[in-house]
């Protein structure tokens, strides 16, 4: 009776585990989807500048190459489309509810929305909460109408105790007594603009009509929030609960300790960019491959047993070279990705990132750059069926290569990176791919992928005519016409 009862409790145990890990808020389980930032550090404004190759992105321009990103992308990484118009970026934003801003109009944002749902596209938007801009001077800010949620008009009293508004001498609110004051921030501050207070009920409740506005008014399906090293975790949880998000992604930028710190504070109902994965991709640029193997101090998440929670990426707005003083550089040496040295160190990273567990998130350079080899490894991750969980049977490394044997949902890719790798073609496998200039990489595929109906045995090559019909990928290769998956279609 007593190991009736044991056994009871422990299945109880696990089925109350599995069930809160299914409900985990804007982490989907094994989730494939594969992600696209769809700009770059001021990329409304690339027509001209050092950027200017990258092409600009603002929504009418992102509307012309709907069709490329519903085929390859499942998931489309927007910038802040809070304005209004005159804000930049958008990262100091100044009224929430108006959503005509430097990247274009509402209209014309509802529109690109429309026509990526229409591809099966998701929509991130990105959520700034820590701080936004005033209205007229340091302390005040502009009316936002969320419609049915609500309108609302924060004061000083919603901005942080210990803001520099509160010490500036130039500033408005400048020696306000603290009863006109916010609390004392629970994260780090933001000088940028004002630090909102978000253990004020006001800001809470502006927070959460926000969020629940943008995705049932405006038709995003996540969110992407930034600076949250500003704010404790707690808050996004609330956030998040209010609004059940699609996907939820944290802008952590620090140490692995600390990313943990903010999963446990959240309870895991969000995942967050994988930064110090990030920089185990150096690695691949000073020839330290052994960097890549899990067990390092850099590879972030899947080191901790966390990869369902990590958006991994190689480069973002803020991490390449904006050409001041801010890009860290840390993987990509220059914006110049035409040279050969560049295009390999993207490429050997991007069969990397897209070969392994997590859910990758493209830069949209490295995109526009590498449109052809990119695409065809995100057709191989979605044919083995590769998703957030995916395990990793096996990893070695040395001089200048690493090799790594990956279980999808559909079947099994061996990913070999850098210039002494091995190029015997393992039993039971063919060749997917070879890319890179002198060929920095290989991926192979297992032949017999499970789950897929009438499988090629061989991916067509970069020189099949590829085309696009009812918002699908095709690719023409001999005598035949395949789909993303690799399946033979006629």
């Amino acid at each position: 009776m007593k190991k009736n009862l044991i056994g009871i409790l422990s299945f109880l145990m696990l089925t109350s585990a599995n069930v809160l890990r299914a409900e985990n808020i804007g982490v989907p389980a094994e989730c494939e989807d594969v992600m696209l930032q769809a700009f770059y550090w001021n990329s409304y404004m690339a027509e001209s500048g050092t950027n200017s190759k990258f092409g600009r992105t603002k929504w009418l321009d992102l509307l012309r190459d709907t069709a490329a990103i519903n085929v390859n992308f499942d998931v489309v990484w927007f910038p802040p489309s809070a304005g209004p118009t005159g804000c930049g970026v958008g990262y100091s934003a100044k009224q929430y509810s108006n959503q005509d801003s430097d990247w274009g109009t509402k209209n014309k944002l509802t529109e690109l929305i429309n026509a990526l749902h229409k591809g099966n596209t998701k929509v991130l938007a990105d959520v700034v909460l820590n701080h936004r801009g005033n209205l007229t001077n340091w302390c005040n800010f502009f009316t936002d109408y969320f419609g049915s949620y609500g309108t609302f008009t924060l004061t000083q009293k919603e901005i942080c105790r210990n803001d520099e508004c509160f010490t500036n001498s130039k500033s408005s609110c400048y020696g306000a007594d603290y009863k006109d004051r916010g609390a004392n921030d629970t994260g780090d501050n933001f000088d940028g603009a004002r630090d909102l207070d978000h253990t004020s009920e006001a800001v809470q409740n502006w927070s959460k009509a926000y969020a629940q506005w943008l995705l049932n008014t405006m038709k995003y399906d996540g969110f992407r929030y930034d600076m949250t090293l500003g704010f404790h975790g707690q808050y996004l949880k609330m956030y998040n609960e209010a609004a059940n998000p699609y996907i939820s992604v944290s802008e952590l930028w620090s140490s692995i300790a600390r990313q943990k710190q903010h999963l446990q504070e959240c309870e895991y109902n969000t995942m967050v960019f994988d930064f110090q994965n990030k920089y185990s991709l150096k690695g691949i640029v000073d020839g330290s491959y052994g960097k890549l193997n899990k067990d390092k101090t850099y590879n972030g998440l899947r080191k901790e047993g966390l990869a369902r929670y990590a958006v991994t990426f190689i480069d973002n707005h803020d991490t390449f070279d904006r050409g001041g003083a801010y890009g860290d550089n840390q993987f990509t040496p220059s914006t110049d990705l035409s040279s050969a040295t560049n295009k390999n160190y993207v490429l050997q990273a991007s069969a990397y990132m897209l070969m392994m567990p997590g859910v990758p998130c493209v830069f949209y350079p490295h995109w526009v750059s590498y449109k052809e080899e990119i695409n065809e490894l995100i057709a191989i991750r979605k044919r083995a069926g590769i998703h957030s969980e995916s395990e990793v049977l096996a990893e070695e490394s040395g001089q200048y290569k690493y090799h790594a044997t990956i279980q999808g949902h559909r079947g099994k890719v061996i990913v070999r990176v850098g210039k002494y790798r091995s190029q015997t073609v393992p039993e039971g496998y063919e060749l997917a791919v070879e890319g890179g200039d002198r060929g920095a990489y290989t991926v192979y595929i297992a032949m017999n992928p499970q789950g897929i109906a009438n499988p090629s045995l061989t991916l067509p090559s970069r020189e099949g005519k590829k085309f696009v019909e009812n918002g699908k990928l095709y690719i023409r290769h001999g005598e035949h016409v395949y789909d993303i998956f690799g399946r033979i279609i006629q």
